[in-house]
């Protein structure tokens, strides 16, 4: 069925709860105040998610087991409040509460981009549900249980491993297990529990960088500023922009990458949060403090390699000799031996995940993965040998004022502020090691490039964890007297300028794109219910990946992904392009095959490649493919006829195999 809105909110409510208190619990002792509270969201769902992650996968994944590690986890954290609070110390400003509200308002923005739109007898979606196709992933988890299987392709068997970083989608699956939701309604709740807790941990650094509780609202403010593209179009015109600049690509700030790229973002906080940790170890040296922070590495690189691997990488690596430079020399070696233990143990627990990357990019051939290869600014006015220099700077001088106009230039100069401050000198430190993260970010964008897909991905989320600084630093600097005018006409200048793009983009997420096949995906929750009555939770379905191809921007199997709860033998080429260990030749040369059986022009050994190279357990065929009218299943000893409704559907079943349904 179609995702309940009411059941989404059900799964983020329950999710924001426990890991709010979980994480809390966690942190009160080990950090200041206002970051205890800001922090809490994202460190309780790592350090559970990076915990049971390999527990369930050695003792089995089912909803009793994770109803009991839950309930074990809340009585720990509840009681470890209770008891903190008799004899808390409440010194220093925290986070109000209303701005907790008003995160929570500003994070149904990403959220209500992937609920379906209802429209009369059609069903739409918003853009960004593009990105979500990998809800197929939830729903494995749920219905197959750990390790993952790979629900895109198949080889010929029932499973095959899953090559991705699954973290986040793996916490979804443990919501979608205990509410009894499915995997859409899930997924949507996360990327709602994603948002805020970005949200929260961005208010409670700049509470803390401010020192004043007033700084965590214009969080939110300054989080909901867009570009500059649209003022810019109005102003030049379409065509002079769009001459003078390539197209946008995705590299945008927090209110585009909360609903494109939930998993990127909620690294992207992780790592903020684990370099905080560091300056806090570099302070005093706590043993109780090294397993929150391996956990939260573990979770920022299994919830994304280009973020909580490389970017962290980088940050942590430059963050380092300052590090060094404000602690003692007598407590330099306890540092370096307890930065040194935790990094060989986030390693270990985050080794099946890096083993899997390193796997899956030896099978795609092709080379390394990351190029070092500048991030393309300029556009067609251009000639080719001079865009490439004037790329270069173009990414600083324009590029980032026009993508973070909020919070780029304002952000920079909180920050210098900062750091020339007369505050704490260990204060300064931790600054220093968020300053890394924002070089390590911004970066990473401008001079290294992912290889692996069609989009940039590493230079397009690379600016996450330094954007998630900025704003909070952009958010504390209104409330600092040094340069507080110039960092505050700097911010609300860019906000003012972006709010245009922020209208349209918020608009764009609440009403969906109509498109002609919006009343065919109306009946596809019937189709797929169909289709698993001859589907067992272990077959693999085969169906035309380009079915409903127009319902988003570029051509993803959206029906399957998120109605069908079965996993496909192919689910098209962009899906397996971020899943399979393929390289290019194999990958095109099964598009090509599923392409031309589904449009009714397959070779007569195409339908038995179909089923013994892919492993297609079911097949469906629907009135939009040519082979509804020139069917080769229909005349295939590999396949039966189970099921036949017209102008709907014909479900065909493996002849080798009992046409029982599950």
């Amino acid at each position: 069925m179609m995702a309940s809105p009411i059941n989404a909110a059900i799964c983020a409510l329950a999710g924001a709860a426990f890991w709010s208190v979980l994480g809390y619990a966690i942190l009160r002792r080990l950090v200041a105040r206002s970051l205890a509270a800001g922090l809490a969201p994202v460190v309780g769902w790592a350090a559970h998610s990076a915990a049971t992650l390999p527990i369930f996968t050695l003792t089995g994944f089912s909803r009793s087991a994770v109803l009991i590690v839950v309930l074990l986890c809340a009585i720990a954290g509840g009681a470890s409040l209770w008891w903190r609070a008799v004899n808390e110390d409440k010194h220093g400003p925290s986070v109000p509460i209303w701005t907790y509200a008003a995160a929570a308002a500003l994070a149904l923005v990403p959220a209500v981009a992937l609920l379906p739109k209802m429209s009369a007898d059609s069903v739409h979606v918003a853009d960004p549900i593009f990105d979500h196709a990998k809800v197929a992933i939830v729903d494995a988890m749920v219905r197959q249980g750990l390790p993952p299987i790979d629900p895109v392709v198949g080889s010929g068997d029932a499973s095959g491993h899953l090559f991705y970083y699954y973290l986040w989608h793996y916490s979804a699956a443990e919501l979608a297990l205990l509410l009894h939701f499915n995997g859409w309604e899930a997924d949507i709740a996360l990327t709602w529990f994603t948002a805020f807790a970005s949200l929260s941990a961005m208010m409670g650094l700049a509470v803390w960088f401010a020192n004043r509780e007033g700084a965590a609202g214009w969080v939110v403010v300054l989080a909901a500023a867009a570009s500059l593209r649209q003022v810019l179009s109005a102003t030049l015109g379409t065509h002079s922009l769009e001459t003078f600049l390539t197209a946008p690509t995705g590299f945008a700030g927090w209110l585009f990458q909360a609903a494109w790229a939930p998993q990127h973002l909620m690294a992207g906080t992780c790592v903020v949060a684990a370099m905080l940790l560091i300056a806090r170890f570099a302070r005093q040296q706590s043993l109780v403090l090294l397993p929150v922070l391996i956990l939260v590495v573990a979770a920022g690189f299994e919830s994304s390699t280009y973020v909580g691997g490389i970017v962290f990488a980088i940050a942590a690596l430059a963050a380092f000799p300052i590090l060094f430079a404000y602690v003692p020399s007598g407590r330099r070696l306890p540092l370096f031996a307890g930065l040194a233990a935790a990094a060989l143990l986030s390693l270990s627990l985050a080794a099946p995940l890096i083993f899997d990357q390193i796997t899956a990019v030896a099978g795609r051939g092709g080379g390394s993965p990351v190029d070092i290869h500048p991030f393309p600014v300029l556009g067609v006015l251009f000639p080719d040998w001079l865009r490439h220099v004037l790329d270069l700077p173009a990414y600083w001088l324009i590029l980032l004022p026009i993508e973070l106009p909020a919070t780029y230039l304002a952000g920079a100069l909180a920050l210098f502020a900062m750091m020339r401050s007369d505050g704490d000198r260990r204060d300064r430190m931790a600054i220093g090691a968020l300053c890394c993260v924002v070089g390590a970010g911004l970066g990473g964008s401008w001079l290294l490039a992912s290889r692996v897909g069609f989009n940039n991905d590493l230079g397009l989320r690379a600016v996450v964890p330094a954007f998630i600084v900025l704003i909070a630093a952009a958010a504390a600097g209104v409330m600092l007297r040094p340069r507080r005018t110039l960092i505050v006409a700097a911010a609300i200048s860019g906000l003012a300028l972006s709010l245009p793009d922020t209208v349209q983009m918020i608009r764009s997420n609440v009403e969906g794109r109509a498109v002609a096949d919006g009343d065919v995906f109306a009946q596809a929750p019937a189709l797929w219910q169909a289709v698993r009555r001859y589907a067992r939770p272990f077959d693999r379905v085969g169906n035309n990946p380009l079915f409903l191809s127009d319902l988003t921007p570029w051509p993803v199997n959206l029906s399957w992904a998120l109605l069908a709860n079965r996993s496909s033998c192919f689910a098209g080429s962009e899906m397996a392009l971020a899943f399979a260990p393929w390289p290019p030749d194999r990958r095109d040369a099964a598009a090509a095959l599923f392409a031309r059986v589904f449009a009714g022009r397959g070779a007569p050994g195409d339908v038995s490649a179909i089923a013994e190279i892919y492993g297609c357990q079911v097949i469906v065929v629907v009135p939009q493919d040519g082979a509804w009218r020139d069917d080769p299943f229909a005349i295939s000893a590999d396949y039966r006829l189970a099921e036949s409704r017209a102008n709907h559907w014909r479900i065909y079943v493996r002849a080798t195999r009992p046409a029982a349904a599950n």
